[in-house]
């Protein structure tokens, strides 16, 4: 069989809706993935439609459904996983109606709210999520904070979070009051909790924080939990676009 027709054991779980890339690495890294009854490993490829692969001892079977691209706007309150032990509130929850097997591309924090993409496109969520796409991605904060020079320099340079520099950020003052501001912010980065960690650094309190666009694909007026289809034109701005980034 030529090679050509081999993928990688994470691409090919990404493609049929399972997780995502990093995550399905993260599931041949503890074991749960078997490739033709042996345990898979890092860089190993498989062959659709001939190689057996089973996740959790259940087979996969490859996906020739269609493929689905949708927005939901995530109220505050809701994980963002198809699963959770504990029983909290996922996601899944508010898009009844689908077949498909979709699942989000990259996360809200459960404090969190708004734009969230989901497919079981993995090329498309991969190339979203993918740092060297450099995606932008922008959010409404409310800070019960006065918001200074000093904040918007530190956020058009970088700020220092978990031991690495962010990239500089782009800030628009939408709002302001005594204690209290209404910034927008966008970022072509997605470390997990960013814009909270980023605050937290300058001692701003965050109130409230959502996600209004990826990409160029903006949440519009999409009542909270509920979602649609994204139309072609956005599906198109997500896979061809190259954003240029611009900071402060």
């Amino acid at each position: 069989m030529s090679e050509e027709n081999k993928i990688r054991i994470q691409k090919y779980l990404s493609s049929n809706g399972i997780a995502s890339r990093r995550k399905a690495e993260q599931m041949v890294i503890d074991g749960l993935v078997i490739i033709n009854n042996k345990r898979a490993e890092i860089g190993d490829k498989v062959i659709p439609g001939r190689d057996k692969v089973f996740v959790n001892n259940k087979k996969i079977v490859p996906n020739r459904e269609r493929k689905r691209y949708i927005m939901l706007n995530k109220p505050r309150g809701y994980i963002t996983t198809m699963h959770d032990e504990q029983n909290r509130k996922c996601v899944p929850e508010l898009i009844s109606g689908i077949k498909e097997r979709i699942y989000p591309v990259g996360r809200l924090d459960r404090d969190s709210e708004g734009l969230l993409i989901m497919t079981n496109d993995g090329s498309f969520a991969n190339g979203i999520m993918h740092p060297s796409k450099h995606v932008q991605k922008t959010y409404k904060v409310t800070l019960h904070s006065a918001f200074t020079d000093y904040h918007l320099a530190k956020f058009c340079t970088g700020i220092q979070i978990d031991g690495f520099k962010t990239a500089p950020a782009k800030v628009r003052i939408i709002s302001e009051e005594k204690e209290r501001t209404v910034i927008e912010v966008s970022i072509c980065e997605g470390k997990n909790r960013q814009i909270r960690k980023m605050c937290e650094a300058m001692d701003l309190n965050v109130a409230r924080l959502k996600r209004i666009s990826v990409g160029g694909v903006r949440l519009g007026r999409l009542p909270v939990g509920k979602w649609r289809n994204l139309n072609t034109e956005e599906i198109n701005n997500l896979l061809l676009e190259k954003p240029v980034f611009k900071h402060c």
